[in-house]
This record gives C-alpha cells, sequence and structure tokens, in this order.
C-alpha cells in the first residue's frame, strides 16, 4: 500500500511539474496549441443581440449594433430625424431598455435553429460597444439585462440552451465602451490611467467566464488602444492557467492594437476575412447574412441578405482555405429570429446534411 501510495505521489507531482504554465508575453500565449474541437467543428453561429437590437435601425445600410454611436457620437442625421420622428425630442438612447422586453425570446427555439443549420458552436454578445450587459454584471448596475428590459439572464439562458443540444457555447465581448466615464477618462490621460479597465473590463471579462465557461472569448473593441492599456496578456494567461475552462477554450485575435492577424487564438484579422489561400495559421471568417449589418435592421430589403447559395459559397471557400465561417444573425429586440434568417440556415443545413462529410473534421 505504502508503494502504490508513493508512485501515486510520484506521478502527480511529475504531472504538476511537466504541465504547460503560460507567461503573459506573446511568446509564450500563442506558443499554446489550439483545442482540437474548433478546427473540427468548422461551422458556427455569431449572434449580435442586445439593446441595440430594440431601435433595430440603420438607415443608409449603417449597421444596427452601432445606432448609439451614430446617434450621439457621429450625429448622423438620418438616424437623428428618425427617432425624433417616431419617439420624440427628448427620447434618449437609455429609454429604449424600458423597450427591449424580449417578449418571443425562446432560447430553445434559437438552439434548435443552430442545430437544425449544421452549426456546431455559437458566439453570443455578453456586451457590446454600448456596455449594456446581457447578463446581471454588478459592475454595470442598471445598464443590463436584468435590473432592465427583459428582466431576464441572456447570457445563461442562451448558453443553457446552446449546451443542451450538444453545441459549443462562446462569448463575445467588447473591451471598451463608446461613452462610458471613466473609459473616456482614461482615453482623455493617453492610457495612462486605467480607470475603466481596473474597475469594469477585468473584473467583467472574468466574471463572464467563472460564470458561464464559455468555449470561446471572441474579443472586439481593441483597437482603441494597446494590449498592455487593456491587460490582455494578463487576461489570457489567467485564463489559459487558472479558468475554469483552461483546457478547451478558444480566443480570437482582437486584443489591442497591432494584435489582430498577429496575436492571440485563430485570426480573424478583419470583419469578413478570408485570405482566398492557405495561411499557416488557423483562421475565421466571421459575416453576416445582412450584407451591411451585425444587429437586426428593421428597414433591410431583400437583397441585403446573402443567399443560401452564397453563404454555401463562402463556407466551402472558407473551409478550403484552413478557416471555420461564423455567420451572424440579428434577432429583433423581441427576441424573435425573422423568417428570412431562419431560411438561409435552414438552407445550409440542408447542404450539410448531404455534404457535411466534406466539411466538417476536416
Amino acid at each position: 500500500m505504502r508503494a502504490l501510495l508513493g508512485l501515486f505521489i510520484t506521478v502527480t507531482l511529475f504531472f504538476i511539474a511537466t504541465a504547460t504554465y503560460y507567461e503573459p508575453t506573446w511568446e509564450s500565449i500563442n506558443s499554446r496549441p489550439l483545442p482540437s474541437w474548433y478546427d473540427d467543428s468548422k461551422f458556427g453561429i455569431f449572434i449580435h443581440f442586445g439593446l441595440f437590437s430594440t431601435p433595430g435601425y440603420g438607415c443608409q445600410r449603417n449597421a444596427g449594433e452601432w445606432y448609439w454611436w451614430y446617434l450621439d457620437g457621429e450625429n448622423v442625421t438620418c438616424i437623428n430625424d428618425w427617432q425624433k420622428e417616431h419617439y420624440g425630442k427628448e427620447w434618449k438612447y437609455q429609454d429604449f431598455a424600458g423597450q427591449y422586453q424580449a417578449l418571443y425570446f425562446e432560447p430553445t427555439e434559437w438552439a434548435t435553429l443552430f442545430v437544425e443549420s449544421g452549426a456546431k458552436y455559437v458566439v453570443l454578445t455578453s456586451k457590446h460597444h454600448e456596455g449594456f450587459c446581457n447578463w446581471p454584471s454588478s459592475e454595470s448596475w442598471n445598464w443590463n439585462s436584468v435590473d432592465l428590459g427583459p428582466h431576464r439572464d441572456v447570457v445563461d439562458e442562451v448558453s443553457k440552451a446552446v449546451k443542451d443540444v450538444g453545441l459549443h457555447m462562446g462569448l463575445y465581448y467588447s473591451l471598451f465602451e463608446w461613452f462610458n466615464p471613466l473609459y473616456l477618462e482614461d482615453a482623455a490621460n493617453n492610457a495612462t490611467t486605467q480607470y475603466y479597465v481596473k474597475s469594469i473590463m477585468q473584473p467583467q471579462i472574468r466574471d463572464i467566464v467563472n460564470r458561464y465557461h464559455p468555449e470561446i472569448v471572441w474579443s472586439d473593441g481593441d483597437w482603441m488602444q494597446n494590449d498592455t492599456y487593456w491587460e490582455s496578456r494578463e487576461f489570457l494567461a489567467w485564463l489559459y492557467n487558472e479558468s475554469p475552462v483552461k483546457d478547451i477554450v478558444v480566443v480570437n485575435d482582437r486584443w489591442g492594437i497591432n494584435d489582430t492577424c498577429q496575436n492571440g487564438g485563430f485570426w480573424t484579422c478583419s470583419d469578413r476575412y478570408n485570405p482566398g489561400k492557405l495561411i499557416n495559421h488557423k483562421w475565421e471568417n466571421a459575416l453576416t447574412i445582412d450584407k451591411y449589418s451585425w444587429g437586426w435592421r428593421r428597414d433591410a430589403n431583400l437583397n441585403d441578405y446573402l443567399t443560401v447559395d452564397s453563404l454555401i459559397y463562402e463556407l466551402v471557400s472558407t473551409v478550403s482555405c484552413g478557416g471555420n465561417m461564423l455567420l451572424n444573425v440579428g434577432p429583433r429586440g423581441d427576441g424573435g429570429i425573422d423568417p428570412i434568417f431562419q431560411d438561409r440556415l435552414q438552407g445550409i443545413g440542408q447542404w450539410l446534411k448531404v455534404n457535411g462529410e466534406g466539411i466538417y473534421n476536416t
């Protein structure tokens, strides 16, 4: 018995001693092998759903998820005119939170549709650039989907529904927020302070990992500052060494200025990225069914949507060059998914039932 115990202790200490530890440097972080499930999956669904889905408007083919920025950041005339006409001069973007009711939000129906599409993983917006959170973030008190709007933990409900049907679940997270006063103060200080990062961003991004155990952390909103300001390398070292998903999680490359197409996990490089040739690194083509918007647009026309044939071509060309395709749908503010999105996903799914052997695990 003592001999067996001694052997057990020796083996345990061996594995502890030889376990890979990732330092907060790009050389170390980039050396981590990509978990094989991601490359095998080939096709995923992106969901842009949040407070921006409630106005759901993008005149002149402006992206619906950027509505608040076009309203108060760039002061786009057609956006401001539309809001004044339909909601009055006193209406503010924050007032849409009361209308974000998600009355037709049925996560199990979403998950069933995604299975029918043939997708193997899902990525949901936990927080976009507006800062409104789809989970009860304590760093975003009274600006989240539990305190306001539907009074539901959208991230939790979608995560459970997706995992229940056997798909991998990931979360999108925007590093910055357009109008957060702490971020604006840091930016005014030329990023010599980190009030926003310490108080908001780092606590939030670690919170969604600890709460929901996503298998993908899809970062965005990185382009305003370098990764030192965002503390991206420190986060990724924690994610790979200590987090509850350290052995299975994958990440993208949007972690700071000049990091895209260089650092992190799989490369996205830019929206709708497709190099058109084999490259020596795993990459992802994130694209939209609505050619002009990631969030739902009430003013979209039929010609604004990619056809099933076009989407199948994108999938085949992407996989043939070693990439994954992450195809975006934009649910309405009430949580329903428009029939045209359902049609496109089901059309891809029908094709994959016949041709999936040439796509998955290749």
